[in-house]
């Protein structure tokens, strides 16, 4: 079976920083499209970020370009979510998802209809 488990969430005030984390098992992060999402109080899911699977094309939501950055160790079988500068409306419960192919091109790395493999997230709370 295919499992995603994130973790690294808590609790930091505005300016902080936190190092999310998504560990996979029953196959690798090599080779498939991932990306992280966020589901704040009150709102529907939203895009994060998202590397594809020759991890050469990198996308970023609107509100978090020039503050986080995804990535992905191949040895260590690991994906990663740096995200600096937080601001309280970053607080959201954040998920990482995997597309269900591997050597797909995804016709759209922004959206959630992209991902089959979904994690149960890990909460994100940021203090003024």
């Amino acid at each position: 079976q295919v499992q995603l488990v994130e973790s690294g969430g808590g609790l930091v005030q505005a300016g902080g920083s936190l190092r999310l984390s998504c560990a996979i098992s029953g196959r690798a992060f090599s080779n498939y499209t991932t990306g992280w999402f966020r589901r704040a109080p009150g709102k529907e899911r939203e895009f994060v970020a998202a590397v594809d699977w020759r991890g050469s094309n990198i996308k970023y939501g609107d509100f978090v370009k020039g503050r986080f950055t995804i990535s992905r160790d191949n040895v260590k079988n690991m994906m990663y979510l740096q995200m600096n500068s937080l601001k309280p409306e970053d607080t959201a419960v954040y998920y990482c998802a995997q597309d269900w192919a591997a050597y797909h091109t995804a016709t759209d790395l922004t959206s959630d209809f992209q991902y089959d493999y979904w994690g149960r997230g890990t909460q994100v709370t940021v203090s003024s």
